[in-house]
């Protein structure tokens, strides 16, 4: 069987070697290989479904979760919400730059690639990390859901002063991981139109600059 994603930093490869020694992610990779096998198409890509753990732990500054990968061809790229450059931006993508440029008078990019935010320490991590082409959430109970909540345990545990961007009932539900005392949790509505404008407002972006600077720490640079 394939490691999954055998390039993540060694920092990420130590906290969780536990993690990756558990019976259910065996089960994981088992499910991936034989979805494979079957010939049903995966996404995001093999190589990026560790994406967001690419960057050292000691680098990450804030982190901004979502439920699932996009399902459509060509749009999931690992990191949440994020989609290839010349790759149409989607609906909630467009909303997130709607409420940019009200929080900080950030024209909306003309495309829908956030490695930039990646790169400043912005962990852009899926709930669940995989998806079946044109088939929403058929993923859900694959063994995700235990992965990323051991990632967000191990960055409240070992980090302190995080800035944890939870946007929508999925990624709000995570709250319960993380230690209110070390770590600073901004809550909103996911940034979907069948949210309404519930997202609209909620100043995330500032938020979170003004507590890294708060700690010393340089402000993220939202642009793209």
């Amino acid at each position: 069987m394939q490691p999954i994603n055998p390039q993540i930093d060694p920092s990420w490869r130590a906290v969780l070697y536990d993690e990756f020694q558990q019976p259910y992610f065996a089960q994981l990779k088992q499910f991936l290989n034989d979805e494979k096998k079957a010939g049903k198409t995966i996404f995001p890509p093999y190589h990026s479904y560790l994406m967001p753990l690419t960057l050292h732990l000691s680098r990450q500054c804030a982190l901004l979760f979502w439920g699932r990968p996009y399902h459509a061809p060509g749009q999931a790229m690992g990191l949440s919400f994020s989609v290839p450059r010349g790759i149409a931006i989607p609906a909630s993508l467009r909303n997130i730059y709607r409420e940019l440029e009200s929080d900080l008078q950030i024209a909306p990019a003309k495309h829908g690639d956030l490695t930039a935010w990646a790169q400043q320490g912005v962990l852009l991590l899926n709930t669940i990390l995989t998806v079946e082409a044109r088939q929403a959430m058929s993923h859900a109970k694959s063994g995700w859901q235990r992965f990323s909540d051991a990632v967000i345990r191990i960055l409240s545990e070992q980090r302190s002063g995080l800035v944890f961007m939870l946007w929508g009932r999925p990624a709000r539900a995570k709250a319960a991981l993380i230690d209110p005392s070390k770590h600073h949790i901004l809550e909103a509505a996911h940034p979907s139109p069948l949210a309404g404008n519930a997202f609209q407002g909620c100043r995330h972006f500032s938020q979170a600059n003004a507590i890294l600077v708060r700690q010393g720490l340089l402000p993220i640079d939202w642009s793209l």
